[in-house]
């Protein structure tokens, strides 16, 4: 009986292991194609039964960490160094890849975070986990483009080989998306004009880049 829940298990974890490698991309095609869109197939999924919900993707927070995951090993395939260790803290978290892929999701996870807490407090509605998933989901469709972004024009910075210019290009290429799809989502969401909504949103980018600094820099020194 207990080598049967072993196998079925195991089946399960094949199956959904093997389905990433067709509904990563497709996942990926959906946001680049539409990221409004996907958004708001993200806030339909929510209503769905747990058992149906994100059939045909990837959940936003699962694809949110694929997407840290792959970034990291073309870090590795770019033989980029990694971080000094500066702390007992960051040698904790540099002696696995398993360490920094979760720090790296958790620390890319601010950004949505931030963003749907901003949109719920412009919303007047109550802070609680039931209203802070569906932006928070959506949001994280968003944040793993980004984070693609960032991570990969990153590395290329830290390869002398490489043009900066290209890396460069990559980063701020990805945060300029990141900013103007998140003005229009802000602009729709709180039914304001594009202009106030981009201001929503860098400042709700600003903050998470505070909040993210806020983490990092005791992490560096303990």
């Amino acid at each position: 009986m207990d080598l049967l829940k072993i196998l079925r298990s195991f089946e399960e974890f094949l199956f959904e292991a093997v389905s990433w490698l067709l509904f990563y991309p497709l996942t990926l095609w959906r946001i680049v194609r539409g990221p409004l869109a996907a958004m708001d197939y993200s806030d339909r999924e929510q209503g769905d039964s747990e058992e149906h919900r994100y059939d045909d993707a990837l959940s936003p927070p699962l694809f949110l960490l694929a997407t840290i995951v792959l970034a990291n090993l073309i870090s590795l395939a770019l033989h980029v160094p990694p971080p000094q260790e500066t702390s007992e803290t960051t040698h904790i978290l540099l002696a696995s890849q398993q360490n920094l892929v979760l720090f790296r999701s958790l620390a890319f996870s601010l950004i949505p975070l931030v963003a749907a807490v901003t949109l719920l407090r412009h919303q007047k509605k109550r802070i609680s986990r039931e209203t802070l998933r569906a932006p928070f989901y959506g949001q994280c469709y968003l944040a793993a483009v980004c984070a693609a972004c960032v991570s990969v024009g990153g590395a290329i910075f830290q390869r002398p080989e490489l043009p900066n210019a290209v890396g460069a290009a990559i980063m701020i290429g990805g945060a300029a998306w990141f900013l103007f799809v998140q003005s229009h989502w802000f602009a729709r969401r709180l039914n304001v004009s594009v202009g106030k909504g981009a201001g929503i949103a860098v400042w709700a980018m600003v903050r998470a880049v505070i909040y993210l600094f806020a983490i990092l820099i005791p992490v560096a020194l303990i």
